[in-house]
C-alpha cells in the first residue's frame, strides 16, 4: 500500500481517480490536485466516500510541486497534466525523493515536436535517486507497449513487422471535437507523418499515406499513418523490428475541418498580437472547442486499438492481432468520461498498482515494455479493458 498524487483534473485525470479509489487495498491515500481546485473537488465529490484529498497547483513551477509534494508525502506521482508539463514534474520528482508515472512524453511548448531524449536524459538522476520512472502508461502510448512485450515474450522468436491501429468509431454530435486537449490533438495529427523501416526514419506529408483497414465490431474505417512517439521506444527495446508505423482513423468532415484551422492560422503557436496583447492561436482555439471532459453524455460507439504484428516463431511466420475494443457509453456510464479519457486513465491506474505492488519498480526511467507484460496485462482485463488475441489472420499491411 502506499499514496499516490494524481496531478490533473480533464477526463483522464478523473478516469484515474475513479480508478485508484476502487482499490485502497493498494493505494492507501489519494491526493488529486490541478491548476483549477474546483475541477479536483467535483471529481472528488462524484467518487465519494471521502476517498480524495484535493489540493491546487500550477505544474510549470517547481517550486510550487515541491512545496505540494513536501506536504503531502507522496510514494508516487501520476502525472495526467500537459505534455509540456513533464519535465517539472520530474524535476520536482527528484528534488523530493517521489516516483514517478506519465502517459504521454514530453514536448516543449513552443515547438510542435515530440521525442523521449528530454526524459531519457533523466535516467541517471533516477538510477542515483533510487527512484523509477514510468514513461507513456496510457493506451498508445502504454498498453501497444506491453502488448508488444507480451508478443515477444510468449509468441515471437523475433518481430518483424509491427503496426499499431487506432480507431476511433464514436460519435459525440460535435460539427468538431477532439477527443483530448485541443491543443496536444491537433499539434499531433498535423505534423509530418514519420514511420521506422530497414533502421531509418522516413518522414511523410501529414495525411499522404492511408489505406482502408477493417477493425473488430466496427468494419472498415480509412486510417491514416502518422507518427507516434512509441515507435521510438519499441525499435530501441525490440532491434529485431524491420517496420514499425502507427495508424490512426480520421472522417473526412474532421479532416475538413483540420485543414480549414491550419489553412487559417488557428492551429499556430506562435504569439500574434490581437487588440494590443500576445494570443496564442491554438490557445484560443481550445478555450472555443468544446471540454474533451464534457463529450462523454452523448458519446455512441466504440474506440478499437490493437497491434497487428507479424515475425517468426520457431523458423515459422507468424501474424498476431491483439486488440481491445471500449464502449464510449459504458465509459461514460462508469466512470462520467468517454472511452478516450477511459482507455488512457485505466492503464495508467494499472502501471501505478504494478509499481505499488513492487512488480514494475526499479531505479532509472523506464518505457512500459522494459517491464513484465503479464500482471500489468492481467489487471488491464479485471479493471474494465478486456482484451483480445488474433493468431494467422490477414493483417492488411
Amino acid at each position: 500500500m502506499g499514496k499516490v498524487l494524481i496531478i490533473g483534473a480533464g477526463g483522464v485525470g478523473s478516469v484515474v481517480a475513479y480508478k485508484v479509489a476502487q482499490h485502497p487495498e493498494v493505494f492507501s491515500e489519494i491526493v488529486l490536485a490541478s491548476r483549477t481546485k474546483a475541477k479536483c473537488d467535483k471529481i472528488a465529490a462524484y467518487v465519494g466516500n471521502n476517498r480524495i484529498q484535493t489540493d491546487q497547483v500550477d505544474a510549470d513551477s517547481v517550486e510550487q510541486l515541491t512545496a505540494l509534494f513536501n506536504k503531502h508525502r507522496p510514494e508516487l506521482v501520476i502525472n495526467v497534466a500537459l505534455p509540456y508539463q513533464d519535465l517539472t514534474i520530474m524535476d520536482a520528482c527528484l528534488a523530493c525523493g517521489v516516483h514517478y508515472l506519465d502517459t504521454a512524453n514530453y514536448e516543449p511548448k513552443d515547438e510542435a515536436h515530440f521525442e523521449y531524449s528530454w526524459q531519457w536524459a533523466y535516467r541517471e538522476r533516477f538510477e542515483k535517486a533510487g527512484l523509477t520512472a514510468i514513461l507513456g502508461c496510457g493506451f498508445d502510448p502504454g498498453v501497444t507497449g506491453v502488448w508488444t512485450a507480451y508478443a515477444h515474450k510468449h509468441h515471437f522468436d523475433e518481430i518483424h513487422y509491427l503496426d499499431i491501429v487506432d480507431c476511433n468509431a464514436g460519435d459525440h454530435g460535435k460539427a468538431f471535437a477532439t477527443n483530448f486537449n485541443p491543443e496536444i490533438n491537433i499539434r499531433e495529427v498535423t505534423q509530418k507523418g514519420k514511420y521506422y523501416e530497414n533502421g531509418q526514419w522516413i518522414e511523410t506529408e501529414p495525411h499522404q499515406v492511408h489505406k482502408t483497414l477493417h477493425y473488430p465490431e466496427v468494419g472498415p474505417k480509412e486510417s491514416y499513418l502518422i507518427y507516434h512517439e512509441e515507435l521510438e521506444s519499441l525499435v530501441k527495446n525490440f532491434p529485431t523490428i524491420k517496420r514499425a508505423r502507427f495508424w490512426m482513423t480520421f472522417g473526412q468532415e474532421y479532416l475538413t475541418h483540420l485543414r480549414v484551422i491550419q489553412n487559417i492560422g488557428m492551429a499556430g503557436i506562435e504569439p500574434v498580437m490581437f487588440k494590443g496583447m500576445e494570443i496564442i492561436p491554438i490557445e484560443f482555439l481550445k478555450a472555443v472547442l468544446p471540454d474533451p471532459g464534457d463529450l462523454g453524455e452523448n458519446y455512441t460507439g466504440q474506440t478499437s486499438i490493437g497491434c497487428r504484428i507479424r515475425g517468426i516463431k520457431n523458423g515459422r511466420d507468424l501474424s498476431y492481432y491483439v486488440y481491445q475494443n471500449c464502449s464510449h457509453q459504458d465509459a461514460y456510464k462508469e466512470t462520467g468520461a468517454q472511452g478516450v479519457s477511459y482507455t488512457t486513465g485505466v492503464p495508467a491506474m494499472c502501471g501505478a498498482m504494478m509499481f505499488m505492488q513492487g512488480l514494475w519498480r526499479k531505479p532509472g526511467v523506464y518505457n512500459v515494455e522494459e517491464f513484465n507484460p503479464d500482471p500489468f496485462l492481467k489487471a488491464l482485463a479485471q479493471n474494465g479493458l478486456p482484451w483480445h488475441e488474433l493468431f494467422d489472420v490477414d493483417l492488411e499491411l
